[in-house]
């Protein structure tokens, strides 16, 4: 078995909700948080630049919209993105930048016209046509958020770019003349096997293709080819777990070496996604949800981010307090 070295192989990168030391622009506060959904539209969140979506939200005026940003809504957003380490007024910054993208003359204006002018009387025929168009994009958005689950599962557009190996059942690992990468007109391509046949004997997954991977390689149920000419070559098998702490109550990432080295040679990952170096290496949700660092392979051609536990399995010691029982109340 050969055998290899790396140096400082541990990457004790930023977490991805860490407190800044000084206040962030709106654009950065974007850029690390906001755009997860805002960029993609999630759970129906007004997409940056979008009009059509944001004049229903700035309708009800500048301070409801930081409200909804500050402590949230029902209808998915958490409150400050889900970081509480920002400021107030970073995430206000945040908002000022998202409205700035669809109003730009008027998004900063507004707070100094407040100050200035002590709210003049509307007149009743200054305002009607926005109001009514106010309306239509409110009924417009109620009735798109309020679609059977049928319909909103068929593609439109850009979809999301992680996770998209998570299709229903019945779509999954279609034959080889229906899965859009092999040509259909081959004669060749209909004596391939079909994967659900070929997989039928594997361990199950409920991510992605339905497969567990790591324990078909635990069983021997497969052995994966090292070398593609080589046929006794032999994979280099780092036994190294790293550990990224996390703070709050979530457990902490381990990341094992062993099961990406039974598959992957180390040039895979290294320098070009991530550098061998201690403090060298930033990974967030963010990045990993926009294909970035973890997320190049995971939610593409290994387990979606949606399988949480898989990455984040170190449980913690919770505080003697939090193990406490109460008293019942008498």
């Amino acid at each position: 078995m050969k055998s290899r070295s790396l140096i400082a192989l541990t990457f004790a990168a930023a977490l991805p909700f860490t407190s800044a030391l000084a206040e962030q622009s709106g654009k950065d506060v974007y850029n690390k948080t906001c755009t997860i959904c805002h960029a993609t539209g999630v759970a129906g969140a007004p997409r940056y630049g979008n009009a059509a979506e944001w004049n229903p939200r700035l309708a009800g005026g500048i301070a409801r919209v930081y409200g909804s940003a500050l402590k949230g809504t029902a209808k998915g957003m958490p409150a400050k993105g889900g970081n509480p380490s920002y400021s107030d007024s970073e995430i206000k910054s945040a908002v000022d930048y998202l409205v700035a993208a669809v109003k730009p003359a008027t998004a900063a204006p507004q707070k100094a016209a407040a100050k200035e002018e002590p709210k003049p009387a509307p007149k009743p025929e200054a305002k009607p046509e926005p109001k009514v168009e106010a309306v239509a994009a409110v009924l417009t958005q109620v009735a798109t958020e309020t679609k059977p689950a049928a319909a909103a599962e068929t593609p439109t557009g850009d979809v999301n770019a992680f996770n998209r190996l998570l299709k229903p059942l019945g779509k999954r690992n279609p034959p080889p003349p229906e899965d859009g990468i092999h040509d259909p007109t081959n004669d060749g391509t209909h004596a391939l096997l079909p994967p659900l046949t070929a997989y039928a004997g594997l361990p199950k997954s409920m991510a992605g293709n339905r497969v567990n991977w790591v324990d078909a390689i635990a069983t021997k149920k497969i052995s994966p080819r090292w070398d593609r000419t080589d046929l006794n070559a032999e994979p280099v098998v780092m036994d190294l777990n790293i550990v990224r702490e996390v703070k709050g109550s979530m457990p902490d990432v381990v990341y094992p070496h062993k099961q990406h080295t039974e598959w992957l040679d180390c040039s895979n990952c290294h320098p070009g996604i991530f550098v061998p170096q201690k403090g060298a290496n930033t990974i967030s949700m963010a990045a990993i949800l926009l294909g970035e660092k973890c997320g190049v392979c995971h939610g593409k051609v290994a387990f979606p981010v949606s399988e949480c536990r898989l990455c984040h399995s170190k449980k913690k010691d919770l505080p003697r307090a939090a193990l406490t029982p109460v008293s019942p109340a008498k």
